[in-house]
């Protein structure tokens, strides 16, 4: 029967690993977690005169490198000034050239934001008209090529050795003691150590690429090794490293020192070993916290510590279901029921904790119901929840035959002569015989003795192991852990993709201010006409009057006044006064008084309005010496 399945658990595995590597592929390049949510000048506006500087507004803080902001002209070539600074809060912005000629003007920018991802996008303005350009406003692509996909390989690498040595030394610790002599789980928890420090090692020489250039041949410049080692996530990545230092004595003790320990001195060590373990674990976990999401947006003081209890629970079960999984498949000492009873234990509480912290991470993260369904994050959570839920489901399963295993546990942990083959019993008969003719036939026979002795423990073994598969409820108990394996890896493989997508609520603010912008160019590319009905309340005081103001933009604009009767004739009244005010900031009101024209109309040019905004417009009309009205309506003006 063993076997048989063995060839099954290496495909699935290999099954499991070609899906998370396509979701992994699948992910792309990472999305920006700092949205653009504001430019000076704006995306697409056509300005009169030229401006001494391009400002950009994100929702978060972001890092800034001296070439992070560019701003190009129509042949490409560069025309800020000076390295980019912090104008105030969220704004950056790079001066430029002086008397820029006419033409489109292309901004591009490359930052990382506050949470460790890189951010990078172009737009395009023009001064005086719109002209070709050879500059591609695509603009660069952050966190792709095959940089992008190395670096979160690494990242699903990281969290998936992190997960396994956390898991597989506490369901030691909690669950099965003896564990600390089974080869099996010290390879695999061994192997997890040399997971998360590889990984870690490769994630800080991929950072300096991974935000900047996206060469392959920067992965070993000193110089950017020496920027990101000055970051926020450098820092974290080398304290990873340090306390990976701690973590291998701490595996060292428990898998060397603690199984030779008396019952006493065991239990001093487990207790020392748990508080150690412990604080190494969340120390580890607070590397990740304190440098992606949890470390910005709303709340961090609390975000922190909820994403390092998230973390330490995600690795003590699904770390301690791999350590289960290779105890029932690959151990030669078998599994007693009550330490499977106490990792139930363990994981059912483990799942109850993910269930409140994901509750205020995803709270945190999405901001509104909407966003499950209309984000990427938020649909990437729903994935991510159903995966949980199938989990659970089996994980109940798995209770079900941990609750059926072994009336005969004792007889499994410690077999005896009866429970063996007839094979088995046959051969044992041998051994006095040639262990007799062993001890008279000298040198040469004494090696036929040590021959056989290996070969009495290998038919112990193997006893031992088919005594252990021939149980149906183990059987059962290991199909069903083998199936939450291979959820988990997907499970896990779905989180890396949701650690490096942009949160929901930041992705709605930028679809938002997106959207603002677009309404902003669109009233800037064309005429603005506004009517509004006046009554001076005197004798034929009534009427229309029609603003048509062109191009409604920033700058110098050109309006013209129609004055009609109801009946929609011409109407000469003795004034009309117009006005402009930007109540959200305090300017105006600007007077205008235009010149008249002819029956009905009036005219004004170079009108200017220095900002863009929620414009109101007043107009004042006197028909006679006593009545006059004002009448006002409010206009987007770019």
């Amino acid at each position: 029967m063993t076997q048989t399945i063995a060839p099954r658990v290496r495909i699935l595995v290999l099954l499991l690993l070609a899906a998370t590597g396509l979701l992994l592929a699948g992910a792309g390049p990472a999305s920006a977690h700092a949205a653009l949510t504001g430019s000076d000048p704006q995306q697409g506006v056509v300005v009169d005169k030229a401006p001494t500087q391009v400002s950009l507004t994100f929702s978060e803080k972001v890092a800034m490198s001296d070439d992070s902001l560019r701003v190009l002209d129509p042949k490409g070539k560069r025309v800020d000034t000076g390295k980019p600074s912090e104008v105030s809060g969220t704004t950056y912005a790079v001066p430029l050239h002086s008397g820029l000629p006419d033409g489109t003007y292309t901004v591009t920018y490359q930052v990382v934001s506050e949470d460790s991802h890189p951010v990078a996008g172009a737009y395009t303005f023009s001064v005086g008209a719109p002209s070709k350009t050879t500059v591609s406003a695509s603009g660069p692509t952050a966190g792709g090529g095959v940089v992008g996909w190395l670096y979160g390989f690494g990242r699903y690498v990281s969290y998936a050795g992190f997960i396994v040595m956390v898991g597989g030394a506490a369901f030691v610790l909690a669950c099965w003691q003896r564990g600390s002599g089974v080869r099996a789980l010290q390879r695999l928890v061994v192997s997890g150590w040399l997971a998360l420090t590889s990984a870690t090692l490769l994630l800080l020489l991929l950072r300096g690429s991974y935000t900047s250039s996206g060469k392959l041949g920067d992965i070993f410049d000193l110089n950017l090794l020496g920027q990101v080692l000055q970051t926020k996530t450098g820092a974290s990545m080398v304290s990873r490293l340090l306390l990976l230092a701690a973590a291998a004595l701490f595996i060292a003790v428990l898998f060397g020192a603690y199984d030779k320990r008396e019952d006493q001195e065991k239990r001093d060590l487990t207790f020392g070993l748990s508080i150690g373990g412990t604080v190494v674990a969340a120390g580890l976990a607070a590397s990740w916290a304190m440098a992606e999401h949890a470390s910005t947006g709303l709340q961090t003081g609390i975000a922190m510590p909820v994403d390092v209890v998230h973390l330490l629970a995600v690795a003590a079960w699904l770390g301690g279901l791999t350590a289960l999984l290779v105890t029932l498949y690959r151990a030669d000492t078998p599994i007693e029921r009550s330490a499977v009873r106490r990792f139930s234990r363990l994981a059912f509480g483990s799942v109850l904790t993910l269930v409140a912290t994901g509750t205020y991470q995803s709270w945190r993260q999405l901001g509104s119901w909407s966003a499950f369904t209309d984000t990427t994050y938020g649909r990437l959570l729903l994935v991510k929840i159903g995966l949980v839920t199938l989990l659970v489901g089996i994980a109940w399963i798995s209770r079900r035959w941990t609750a059926r295993l072994g009336e005969g546990v004792a007889a499994e942990v410690h077999p005896t002569e009866a429970d063996t083959t007839e094979a088995d019993a046959a051969e044992l008969e041998k051994e006095p015989v040639r262990a007799s003719a062993a001890a008279s036939g000298g040198e040469g026979d004494s090696k036929r003795a040590a021959q056989l002795a290996r070969q009495q423990a290998a038919v112990d073994t193997a006893r031992q192991r088919r005594q252990r598969d021939a149980d149906p409820d183990r059987f059962g108990l290991r199909r069903s852990v083998l199936a939450e394996a291979g959820v988990a890896v997907v499970l896990l493989a779905v989180t890396t993709v949701l650690t490096q997508t942009e949160p929901g609520r930041t992705e709605e603010e930028a679809k938002a201010a997106t959207s603002s912008s677009s309404s902003s160019a669109t009233s800037s590319s064309g005429a603005l006409t506004l009517d509004m009905a006046f009554d001076t309340g005197g004798e034929d005081g009534k009427g229309l009057v029609r603003i048509d103001l062109d191009p409604a933009r920033v700058g110098a604009n050109e309006m013209h006044v129609y004055v009609e009767r109801p009946n929609g004739r011409g109407f000469d009244v003795p004034e009309v006064k117009v006005s402009f005010t930007l109540e959200s900031q305090d300017i105006g009101p600007l007077p205008v008084v235009p010149d008249h024209i002819t029956t009905g109309h009036w005219s004004a040019n170079g009108i200017q309005l220095p900002v863009a905004g929620d414009w109101k417009i007043a107009v004042t009309v006197r028909t006679s010496d006593i009545d006059q009205t004002t009448v006002s309506k409010n206009a987007q003006i770019g």
